[in-house]
């Protein structure tokens, strides 16, 4: 049994049992990755995946259980190298961090930047995505950490750890009505609204909100990206209900913006990271840069390991 093989079916599990597109990520064949399996199977003298013809149609009762444990031995195989790495390259390395296009836009420039200042020599990757494809990523051990403010259920072996809390605004072209007076959910379901998709940025405490006052708002328009959605309400589509930390009055000069604070329940932007997972000393600092209170300590004890 190598490695290798473990890691050819878990890539292969990892993505719908596409033998192709296992092979185009391990860079190597796709013959190649069937005989690598198959060799292991008449190893273990049990089938890992049952079979249709040539084509892989699902996991063996067996290989399910398979799949975890070599999931976990693969990252215990990485963790050995994360510790020699930490003894005797202490300053290099890689971090790499799946998160949101807000969070990347606005919550970790000045992190990024101290971080680098710090750690020159470390190779930094932000990988932007939804939450379910950035929780994934760090289950797998793409990423490192994730950071985004919407709940990743469905993963037993992820921590979440709360950062900070923040709320939305409300932004329309300076001049438009919504800006005078006071501000009511029943105001903002009078316009056409450009917020963002469902799966972003706390949507459900804002749909929450409505729904509690018996409105529907007239949502005509999602996006992911705060930037498309404030250009979109510069041309007159809609007001725009972004995340406040999302606006800039000296660069977002067509726009205006009024808080809406006290219409939503605040939503939480948490760290993502894996049970057990061993983390680079580098990993715990930009985490207390991003989350002062997150010490190593507390995210050790979060994730069941010690120093």
């Amino acid at each position: 049994m190598k490695l290798q093989q473990l890691r050819y079916v878990t890539t292969v599990a990892r993505q719908g049992l596409n033998v192709s597109d296992a092979a185009v990520i391990l860079n190597t064949s796709q013959p190649g990755v069937s005989k690598q399996i198959s060799m292991l199977e008449d190893e273990l003298k049990v089938d890992i995946f049952v079979r249709s013809g040539k084509r892989l149609t699902g996991l063996t009762k067996p290989g399910e259980v398979i799949c975890r444990i070599a999931d976990r031995i693969l990252r215990e195989a990485q963790n050995v190298k994360l510790v020699a790495e930490e003894f005797t390259q202490e300053s290099n390395g890689s971090l790499v961090i799946a998160t949101t296009h807000t969070q990347a836009r606005y919550a970790l420039p000045q992190v990024v930047q101290s971080f680098r200042r710090h750690y020159p020599n470390v190779r930094l990757g932000l990988h932007q995505g939804s939450p379910a494809q950035i929780a994934a990523q760090v289950a797998s051990g793409e990423a490192d950490i994730a950071i985004a403010t919407e709940a990743m259920e469905g993963y037993g072996e992820l921590v979440m750890l709360p950062c900070y809390s923040w709320n939305r605004s409300v932004i329309a072209p300076p001049g438009h009505p919504i800006l005078q007076g006071k501000l009511t959910l029943e105001r903002i379901a009078s316009y056409p609204i450009v917020t963002y998709d469902f799966a972003f940025t706390g949507r459900t405490l804002m749909n929450k909100a409505f729904e509690a006052e018996g409105l529907i708002p007239n949502v005509v328009l999602t996006a992911i990206d705060s930037d498309v959605i404030k250009t979109y309400v510069e041309l007159g589509l809609g007001i725009g209900l972004i995340a406040t930390m999302a606006f800039d009055a000296k660069r977002d000069v067509g726009l205006a913006a009024i808080d809406a604070g006290h219409l939503f329940e605040p939503s939480t932007t948490h760290i993502t990271l894996r049970r057990g997972a061993y983390l680079r000393g580098f990993t715990y600092f930009f985490m207390e840069l991003f989350a002062g209170h997150l010490t190593r300590s507390r995210v050790e004890q979060a994730i069941g390991i010690s120093s």
